[in-house]
């Protein structure tokens, strides 16, 4: 196993008794790049030795709390060729994982007539957080844009390579690093709109031209990138970006652009006013200050009455 001391911050530590439960909370399960196994508490992180330990770890932690056959299990490590002691060979690296994972009372890997399971218990998982994350700030994007790039950022934040890495051989963990990177690619693309809403086109100019060309058949990136252009007043360039999509799309899959990037062409050979980028919202300072005026003219009030009170109690004793 290798023992790393990862860069991300860790909670301030607390003093608590050694126990199962506290272990469990202090454990996180990091997939959204190398698969480690954190220590919130020292800051470091546990790496399982070999790919095939890494392997069944993000196997087990991304179906915990279900079983999965020895059958599943071993055509995860070995794919169509596994080697005639296969079933003892997989019992031999979940020995490992046990040894690996944080004791003391919590049973992590269960050991069932057909197969094992993981139960994270109180512990977390960078996945989780990220999804969380993403959410909330996909949630966000059309109110409040300021808050929606904060919390997209800190979703994007937590990823520290492709997902899985060195992980992704058999169909488990590919389908898991195939729906995990759509996921970021989703946040991305929201991350960039809600940029687009808060006036920051020009910062995010580069960043969409490289994203176009590491992902040349996803047309949602190719539309916020001709908006932040135009925005910049490069409505050549723009309409560049639509052929160059368009190219891509024909050569590589036989189809036009879809019906959102051919509007959003139309809207850009017409200038059309919803391009225009859109006032960021601000509070009605104005009015804001009456109200507090009014609530501090409020509490004036009552604190002058209760000493007036206070004043009569005093004359009448």
């Amino acid at each position: 196993m290798t023992v790393l001391d990862l860069t991300a911050p860790a909670p301030a530590r607390t003093e608590t008794t050694d126990t199962s439960g506290a272990i469990e909370a202090a454990t996180e399960f990091r997939l959204l790049g190398p698969v480690v196994v954190y220590d919130r508490g020292t800051g470091t992180g546990i790496a399982p030795a070999g790919p095939k330990q890494r392997a069944l770890l993000a196997a087990l932690v991304v179906h915990a709390g279900r079983q999965l056959s020895v059958d599943r299990l071993v055509e995860e490590l070995w794919g169509e060729r596994p080697p005639a002691n296969a079933p003892s060979a997989l019992h031999t690296h979940v020995a490992r994982l046990r040894r690996l994972l944080p004791a003391r009372g919590h049973e992590w890997i269960s050991t069932l007539p057909t197969g094992y399971l993981l139960r994270l218990g109180r512990a977390s998982t960078d996945v989780a957080r990220f999804t969380r994350l993403s959410a909330q700030g996909r949630a966000a994007v059309p109110q409040d844009p300021r808050e929606a790039t904060r919390l997209l950022g800190r979703a994007l934040a937590l990823w520290q390579g492709t997902a899985l890495q060195d992980s992704c051989h058999g169909p488990l963990c590919t389908a898991e690093a195939d729906r995990l990177d759509e996921q970021r690619l989703t946040a991305l693309e929201a991350l960039y709109e809600a940029s687009l809403n808060c006036g920051r086109y020009a910062e995010i100019v580069c960043d969409l031209e490289h994203l176009t060309a590491a992902h040349p058949l996803r047309e949602r990136l190719y539309d916020l990138l001709m908006v932040a252009l135009y925005r910049c007043g490069r409505q050549s360039e723009a309409l560049g970006v639509y052929e160059r999509a368009r190219r891509h799309l024909v050569a590589t899959l036989g189809v036009e652009p879809g019906p959102a990037l051919r509007c959003r062409l139309d809207a850009v050979l017409n200038h059309c006013p919803t391009l225009t980028a859109a006032r960021p919202h601000r509070p009605d300072l104005t009015a804001e200050t009456a109200r507090l005026q009014d609530r501090i003219d409020q509490l004036v009030a009552d604190q002058a009455d209760l000493l007036r009170r206070v004043g009569e109690l005093d004359t009448g004793r």
